[in-house]
């Protein structure tokens, strides 16, 4: 006789199963999205590490989870590098701590029948692209008696540690309270065999000089003055040049004489607290001014107007530097060794890690990834990274800051995965010998890999 075996199960041991068949499928799952989600570091160190190029310099390398919150892959991310322009990202992210949604484009008092203004740094009065008019048009269409003081930058004309030496005389425009038209003369063939200049006020210092015989035509500015020559040879048909010019409170004044077409007299009044402000320009136009084309005049002016919202109004960048690192960036990594606004000054040292640290903050701080990828060079469509790195069948993947002088190239921004991952980096090259395209297309084949590969 066949005898059936049967399994029976109390109501209390099915339950119990039931939840430990639960946890398990619960367990799996979590496995399965750490296993979808994590980047194998060994994976990025084999990347990088492998890398003959990398190798034969100093490089370092930081990758980072903000999702997970973590670290995924660091090359020397401890390590001081010289940044160039990636310190751009440092003067934006002190910009939008201390800037609200204009720029502070004057300040300015009214005493009886007249107007006392003082300039706050703002790169944006009456510049070729930004085109801001607001400060302008308060001086233009005021009834009183104008007055211009110079007296709240006692700076230099150049960033602090700058290479003069690196760079010819008329290379970097000119650092001031008050600049005006980008504080660059534009020479160009005038269309009938000569040459015209822009502002027309230097008209009169643009002088032809037989005894200067450059291999290929171009314009010279004199040293210590606002003297343009130019040689005794045919003006090309499309010759243009931008040659910055020396700047003085005398020259601001004439120029702002000149296009105000009313007379200004100059005054050395301090600023008082009470001084009322004039925004010009929309904050963001300016800070994507900087960051595309990397614009040097404009970072260095945007520490200049950041200082003048301190107390006392004084234009200082190095103030505003100091209290940048004490009141927002006191719990990076690694303390940032920060002189000025651009990066053109060698003695800037950030680490990779702080550089990531730093990212971190100003997505928090820009509130939108929208917002960033309009501020940010974009790889494949706009800024510094147009040409270094194409699109993913029409789609960007990594925005980012660059930042070169010679023997020096490096990128720190965002990429995004093929998979949807979002991610943070920051890799430098210091101290190479071979051609920089070597270390650009190197830094591009690697994060495109990262790119397609998680």
């Amino acid at each position: 006789m066949n005898k059936r075996l049967t399994l029976s199960a109390s109501p209390s041991s099915v339950c119990l199963n039931g939840k430990l068949l639960l946890g398990l499928l619960l367990a799996c799952v979590v496995l399965s999205r750490c296993t979808v989600q994590s980047i194998p570091k060994n994976k990025i160190r084999k990347m990088v590490e492998s890398s003959a190029i990398n190798r034969d310099h100093y490089t370092g390398f930081a990758l980072y989870d903000p999702e997970q919150k973590k670290m995924i892959y660091e090359m020397n991310a401890d390590r001081y590098f010289i940044p160039a322009s990636n310190t751009k990202l440092y003067t934006l992210y002190t910009a939008l701590q201390m800037l609200g949604d204009s720029i502070p484009g004057l300040r300015y008092v009214n005493k009886g029948d007249s107007l006392i203004f003082w300039g706050t740094g703002d790169p944006s009065f009456l510049h070729s692209t930004l085109k801001s008019t607001k400060a302008f048009d308060l001086l233009k269409h005021s009834s009183k008696r104008l007055f211009y003081s110079p007296t709240n930058y006692k700076g230099d004309f150049y960033g602090a540690n700058w290479p003069y030496d690196n760079y010819k005389y008329y290379f970097q425009a000119e650092i001031n309270d008050m600049p005006v038209m980008d504080n660059v003369a534009v020479i160009s063939a005038d269309g009938k065999g000569g040459l015209k200049i822009w502002p027309a006020y230097f008209k009169v210092y643009l002088q032809q000089d037989t005894s200067f015989h450059p291999r290929s035509f171009e314009v010279e500015r004199s040293l210590t003055e606002n003297k343009f020559r130019y040689p005794a040879m045919p003006v090309p048909a499309n010759f243009r040049q931008e040659i910055p010019w020396k700047t003085s409170p005398e020259l601001t004044l004439a120029l702002l004489q000149d296009t105000l077409k009313k007379p200004i007299s100059l005054i050395r009044l301090n600023m008082p607290d009470s001084a009322r402000t004039l925004y010009s320009a929309s904050s963001d136009s300016v800070y994507k001014r900087m960051m595309l084309p990397s614009d040097n005049f404009i970072a260095e002016q945007l520490l200049l107007v950041c200082s003048s919202t301190l107390r006392g109004g004084a234009l200082s960048t190095s103030a505003v530097i100091a209290h940048s690192i004490k009141n927002y960036m006191s719990d990076l990594p690694d303390v940032p060794q920060w002189v000025d606004g651009s990066g053109l000054s060698r003695q800037d040292l950030f680490t990779p890690r702080t550089t990531i640290a730093l990212l971190t903050k100003i997505s928090a701080k820009l509130g939108s990834e929208e917002r960033m990828h309009n501020l940010f060079p974009t790889g494949g469509v706009s800024g510094t990274l147009k040409n270094a790195y194409k699109t993913d069948n029409g789609v960007p993947f990594v925005w980012g800051k660059t930042g070169s002088l010679s023997n020096n190239h490096n990128q720190s921004g965002y990429i995004v995965t093929r998979k949807g991952k979002k991610l943070l980096f920051s890799y430098m090259n210091n101290n190479y010998t071979r051609p920089t395209a070597d270390i650009r297309g190197e830094m591009v084949r690697i994060m495109t890999q990262i790119h397609e590969q998680f």
